[in-house]
This record gives structure tokens, sequence and C-alpha cells, in this order.
């Protein structure tokens, strides 16, 4: 007998939020509205007569800090913790609304999207979730960095970094298909170093960052902490990588493999998978349940104890 498939879900009411842009520092309003069955994640510029631009590979721009989409010339920044969080928690299809260019930080991590699904509700819809199942293995490398996808059932990320003192090397392994988003990944806060602050804002990035939205790292270790996690800042590479990948369009369904990535060649990994057609197939994958009869990876609510709300990671 054949398995039942997810569904694809939307959120079930409207949500807003109000905060500063991470780079630009500009004011922003955004707000999340359920959409149909099938119309996948589209950000509309209600400063700009309501222009739309879908979150897919295609409209990827300027990548180095931030992800940024653009469209006909007109640009929406920093979308990867949203993104994340929007993959993470299961939502298929939303309309995203926004009265500047950038997304508002928050508090540099995707929890507040978490907690803002989670108190509205996901909404089951009628169609079928088709996820982009991995055939081979499609790699990116830049000298010593590579990241890598590779077959296999659910979707399993391995990342690997390694930053100058106090961070130093860290890895972490997740499943999205057996754990939960909201508990290991979402609450991990975007980090930087104090040394780096004055370079960066004369290249006109983080004038919205402070310590109520990043971890800033002196020399011994977080200003501003304690840290929500020990391996905080991998997770926190994690976090955008899902939101980067999400740009596929669709889940991932394969196995990632990252050593020292970042934004850009999160990006450069998915042009190059959807390019390559022979690499991957579209496939409404079952739900899997663990062994207490929970779904996996869905819309658990279940989030690991946080010891305080409080830039490389940006």
């Amino acid at each position: 007998m054949a398995q039942p498939a997810h569904m694809e879900q939307t959120i079930a009411a409207s949500i807003e939020f109000t905060g500063v842009g991470l780079h630009s520092g500009a004011p922003v309003t955004m707000r999340l509205l359920p959409a149909p069955a099938g119309s996948g994640i589209v950000f509309r510029r209600t400063d700009l007569d309501n222009f739309e631009i879908p979150a897919i590979s295609r409209n990827v721009a300027k990548v180095s800090y931030a992800t940024s989409l653009m469209r006909q010339g007109v640009l929406i920044s920093t979308t990867e913790h949203l993104l994340s969080a929007l993959i993470g928690m299961g939502v298929d299809n939303v309309i995203v609304e926004l009265d500047n260019l950038e997304l508002p930080i928050l508090d540099g991590s995707a929890l507040p999207y978490v907690d803002a699904f989670l108190q509205v509700g996901i909404r089951t819809q009628r169609r079928r979730r088709e996820s982009i199942r991995v055939l081979h293995p499609v790699e990116v490398r830049e000298g010593d960095k590579f990241i890598g996808l590779y077959p296999g059932s659910g979707y399993r990320i391995e990342y690997t970094i390694d930053f100058p003192a106090p961070i130093g090397r860290q890895k972490t392994c997740v499943d999205l298909a057996t754990e939960t988003y909201g508990a290991y990944i979402s609450a991990a806060r975007t980090f930087g170093y104090k040394a780096d602050e004055s370079r960066l804002r004369d290249m006109g990035l983080i004038r919205g960052a402070g310590p109520e939205n990043a971890i800033i790292l002196g020399p011994k270790g977080p200003e501003n902490g304690p840290l929500r996690f020990d391996n905080e800042y991998v997770r926190h590479k994690v976090l955008d990588l899902i939101g980067d990948l999400a740009l596929a369009g669709r889940r991932i369904e394969g196995h990632v493999v990252a050593e020292r990535a970042g934004h850009a060649m999160h990006t450069a990994l998915v042009s190059r998978l959807l390019k390559d057609r022979s690499a991957w197939e579209l496939a409404h994958v079952p739900v899997a349940t663990s062994e207490s009869g929970e779904v996996a990876g869905e819309t658990s609510s279940r989030r690991a104890p946080l010891s305080t709300p409080a830039l490389a990671g940006i």
C-alpha cells in the first residue's frame, strides 16, 4: 500500500512584523499572507505598486553578506532567515508584503517567525507537496571551501565552519525529516566580529546591526552573551543554508555537506542543481513518523529551552 504524502501548507492567518534591515538600517513593515496551494513563496513590494518577486533561483541577485532577489530592477534583500523558517516549518505557500527593500532582522534568528507561525497556526492544503529528490551528486568547490548535495532520504545537513578565534572550528549535523527545526536551528542568531564593524559600515553594510539582533564577538568571546547554544555559530550557518536552498523552489530530499561555505556557494549549488535536469526529479515524499507517532519535520511546537533572548554569520 502506498504511504500518504505530505500535503502543502500555508499560514492560517496574516502575520505582521516591524523592524529594521540588518544592512540598510531602514525601517520596514512586513506582512505574511496565506496563499493558495501551488503558489509558492512570493515577495511583494507594497511601496512599488505591489511588484512581485517569486523566491526562486533565477531571481537571485547580489549574494555576499546576505541573499538578495531582483526582478526587473526591483530588489528584495536579506531573505534567508524568513525562507529558512518557512521551509523548516513546512510552509509552502505565502505572500510576503514589505514596504522597503530589506526584510527586518528582528532578533537575528528565525525564532520570531517560528513563534508567529505556531501562534496563528499552519493550515494544510488540498495539494500534495512536491519535493526535489536528488538523484546524483552535485558539488561546488572554491579553494578549500566546498558544498555538495547527494541522494538520500530525508533532508540531512552536515555543516563545518572554521573561523578565527574565538569561534574556531565547529561542526553539526541535522536531519529536518526527523528533528524539529524550531528546537535545533531557528533560535541561532547571526554573528560577527567587533573588529570588522568599521570596515563593513564603510561598505554600506550592517547599518542596522546591534547587540539586540546579532552576536558581537570580541577577542575573548561574545560581548552580549550568553550564547543560546554552545555551537550557535554553526547552527546559524545551517539556518542560512536552509533559507538559501529554499530558492530551489521546493524542499530538498537529499543530503547536504558543506565545509566553510557561505551564501554565494549555497546559491551557486542551487543554480548548478537546477541546470542539471538529470540530477533531480520532482517527487511526492511519503509522510514519515517518529517512534512516538508524531509526523516528523513538520509543525511541532517543541523547541529547546533558551538561555536568554539575545555578525561572518550575516
